[in-house]
């Protein structure tokens, strides 16, 4: 199978040509390994090679499930690969293999999957870029002086690049979206408890979720539909939907009452090719009948975001206490990168009272966002405040904690409030700076409705097709 072939199919498209024995799983499999060899070099996006499991496995035929034999690679954080270890990016965890898959290993490869790899993400899942020290910087395929955006990076950037059409990726705070507007990629954050994270327990206190990025609509909904089983113990979970994910894209989503947001969601001021393309996009939605009309929140923002902070500072420090203490000795000096040291030292201040306080203030911005849903079927507003920034951009160099969080909420300005509220958001490219970079366009549907958001999806990607659109590695 040659490379344009190879990188013209998605994922679903690839699984007809081998089901079809138009082509092998075998073959399929080589193409993406070529790919692979050919740009991961420059990239960074891929950091451990499970090549010679995904070789044995097709080389014993071609693995049942709807998707078999289509090339999988999963983000180092989340999802357990039996065997492998899971690092989540740090030099604290480069020893943790796993004892068993976790359950959304297990429904990838009942899919027919095949892991060929592990793709690189910050410490811990805790920027919206990625360059942990472990495993240095992931590289945009759009542009290689700049972020391919985190916590999904690693795996945004291998699917950019036509590595494979579609990856594992975790949002607990915006790390599929951001990626995926960074990268010029569909990115789909499920509602809360749309799948479960077993055998591990809740993400940052219910905020994270797992899915995957792609480059069309179409696998977003398949993929989801064969992960979207709850397992006993979950501590929330949703039923999976009487009418199959994959079947809603294509559908009317009919008048949909749109929300847009101009800038940021809590008012600020966003970079104007952002607020550009979130105009642009409002005047699509309209073109194609739906009502659109400009609003604003009544989310108390400060509290959620402080309450947020918090509340993901104690899981970090809850992580590192517990291996601390697993081990029998202390925290060694570079073991964790400069971010994380500052988030495990907040986090050893979180008292239990205030960690409930902070889950008070998230479960507020829930009701707020709740009433305001009432009369909006969906919220329009740019996926990021910026288009992707340079490498290094964030952090500082040198570094610079004191303006870090000033900085980072300039660039995720609009992510994280889903993840508090446990609604659906997808982030969608169909916008481009002027410098030819991706700019994503989020929208947020209500609690449970990720099927209408698909259905919005689908008439979006016909509207304004976007796959065919790669980036050229400069």
């Amino acid at each position: 199978m040659n490379q344009d072939d190879y990188q013209a199919q998605d994922a679903t498209g690839l699984a007809a040509l081998i089901a079809a024995k138009a082509v092998s799983a075998a073959e399929v499999l080589e193409a993406a390994l070529t790919r692979a060899e050919a740009v991961n070099p420059t990239l960074n996006a891929i950091i451990l090679s499970l090549e010679d499991q995904a070789r044995a496995q097709v080389a014993a035929g071609t693995p049942d499930g709807p998707l078999g034999g289509v090339p999988w690679l999963i983000k180092d954080i989340s999802a357990q690969v039996a065997g492998t270890p899971t690092t989540s990016g740090s030099r604290l965890f480069r020893d943790n293999v796993a004892a068993a898959d976790s359950a959304i290993v297990t429904a990838y490869r009942q899919a027919g999957l095949v892991i060929f790899g592990k793709t690189n993400t910050p410490e811990f899942g805790l920027e919206p870029v990625t360059e942990p020290e472990l495993f240095g910087p992931t590289h945009n395929p759009w542009s290689l002086d700049h972020t391919p955006g985190g916590s999904s990076g690693g795996s945004a950037a291998a699917v950019a690049a036509g590595i494979l059409p579609a990856a594992h990726a975790s949002d607990g705070g915006g790390s599929i979206r951001m990626p995926a507007s960074c990268c010029g990629l569909f990115g789909l954050k499920p509602s809360r408890g749309r799948v479960s994270f077993a055998p591990a327990d809740e993400g940052w206190g219910g905020f994270s979720i797992q899915h995957a990025v792609t480059r069309t609509v179409r696998d977003s909904a398949a993929l989801l539909d064969m992960v979207c089983r709850p397992v006993g113990g979950d501590p929330y979970w949703l039923e999976p939907p009487a009418t199959p994910f994959a079947a809603e894209v294509g559908r009317d989503p009919g008048r949909l009452r749109i929300g847009v947001l101009p800038g940021g969601v809590a008012g600020e001021t966003i970079d104007p090719e952002c607020a550009a393309a979130v105009a642009d996009v409002a005047r699509l939605c309209a073109s194609l009948g739906h009502e659109v009309e400009e609003i604003s929140l009544t989310v108390d923002f400060p509290a959620m975001r402080e309450g947020a902070g918090s509340i993901i500072a104690a899981n970090i420090a809850a992580t590192i206490d517990g291996e601390i203490a697993r081990r029998g000795r202390p925290l060694e000096d570079g073991e964790i990168d400069a971010v994380t040291v500052a988030m495990h030292r907040r986090g050893q201040k979180v008292s239990g009272a205030l960690y409930v306080q902070s889950m008070q203030a998230a479960h507020a911005a829930g009701r707020e966002m709740a009433k305001t849903q009432e009369t909006f079927d969906v919220l329009l507003c740019s996926t990021m405040g910026q288009p992707p920034i340079p490498k290094g951009a964030l952090r500082g160099d040198p570094l610079d904690l004191r303006g870090y969080a000033d900085r980072l909420f300039a660039f995720m300005t609009n992510t994280q409030l889903a993840n508090l509220t446990g609604q659906p958001a997808m982030s969608v490219p169909l916008a481009w700076s002027a410098g030819g970079l991706p700019i994503g366009i989020q929208f947020m549907g209500r609690p449970g409705d990720d099927a209408g958001l698909l259905r919005l999806a689908g008439q979006l990607e016909t509207a304004r097709p976007w796959a065919g659109r790669r980036p050229t590695m400069s």
